[in-house]
């Protein structure tokens, strides 16, 4: 599957292209940018596509490079001299992905903006999940941002604004991107993995809630199959050797962990909002339902952080479902 970076096509933000393209031709582009909305979208997509076109001289009108442009082979191999990505990185000690983005790593770019732009035209930076930014490192962000060179442009492609300091956000002009249609999701899924069956796909497009990330990420974990463990699961009280085959499975899929929890909780959080809508004060039952969302919140965390047994978590999972 390609990459951001390597991705020639965009689907559903026409609006949000419009909008790139006309700042950009206004003469007055905003020196910095925060493409915002939900994960697997196309928010980073979008952002190496505004880069690429930028480089490239700005010619198409819908931000478009032709993929044996030599800007775009040179971005989509990280390599191009006047464009610095910035995201969270693997620790050389743990050999494990940083959990957030640190101050080293924006130190890096107050060099390369003070550089003569190699090719004589814009400077990009593009910091990839911005609300992972710890608070030293968005500080020294603020700094860069308060002080822009000429002809260059920050690009913060971020899934939760509300995690950055409100400092960094009011030095971007804010472009909020939409969850994608379940029209456009089916296409881009039926193109992708025709041997799906309908119903299948009919199923992975409910559950991707309008993100073809989310689409690839569940195809990949049979998340057709794991969400219908949790329709289980929250349906009725689950016996100890279904819970153990339950548990079973989704041990065995890949990231099926991560995408039960996820799918879990969301089933969770509707059924709440559902069932809350005309009780207040919540009702005990619901109370003990919304404490257990936040404890599943707790468990995968400790699952994640600690390397614990997700199989066992799961079977302690299913046993609190079952509490009244």
């Amino acid at each position: 599957m390609l990459t951001p970076a390597q991705n020639p096509d965009l689907f559903g933000h026409d609006a949000a292209v419009a909008t790139l393209v006309a700042a950009a031709r206004s003469g007055r582009l905003h020196h910095g940018w925060l493409l915002c909305g939900p994960p697997g979208i196309g928010k980073a997509t979008l952002a190496y596509r505004f880069a690429r076109w930028l480089l490239a001289g700005g010619q198409s009108d819908d931000l478009s490079v032709a993929p044996n442009n030599t800007v775009f082979r040179r971005v989509a191999a990280r390599a191009h001299a006047d464009l610095k990505v910035l995201e969270r990185r693997v620790n050389d000690k743990t050999k494990r992905l940083q959990g957030e983005i640190v101050i080293d790593t924006i130190r890096e770019v107050g060099d390369f903006l003070h550089l003569t732009a190699g090719e004589g035209g814009w400077r990009v930076v593009l910091v990839d999940e911005a609300e992972t930014l710890n608070r030293n490192a968005a500080n020294a962000m603020l700094k860069l941002l308060e002080d822009p060179p000429p002809r260059s442009i920050w690009l913060l492609v971020c899934n939760a604004p509300g995690r950055l300091p409100i400092t960094v956000r009011s030095r971007c002009r804010r472009l909020d991107l939409s969850r994608l249609s379940d029209a456009v999701v089916d296409d881009w899924v039926a193109k992708q993995m025709p041997e799906l069956a309908p119903r299948e796909r009919a199923r992975l497009v409910a559950i991707a809630e309008g993100s073809i990330g989310r689409a690839l990420l569940l195809a990949g974990a049979n998340g057709g199959a794991l969400a219908e463990h949790v329709t289980e699961a929250l349906a009725a009280p689950v016996a100890p050797a279904r819970a153990a085959a339950i548990a079973d499975a989704v041990a065995k899929a890949e990231d099926g962990f991560a995408i039960f929890m996820d799918l879990l909780r969301r089933a969770l959080a509707a059924e709440l909002r559902l069932r809350a809508r005309d009780a207040t004060p919540l009702p005990p039952s619901l109370a003990g339902r919304a404490a257990l969302w936040q404890e599943l919140a707790r468990t995968e965390a400790m699952v994640d952080g600690l390397t614990l047994d997700p199989r066992a978590a799961i079977l302690t999972v299913l046993h609190q479902l079952q509490a009244p």
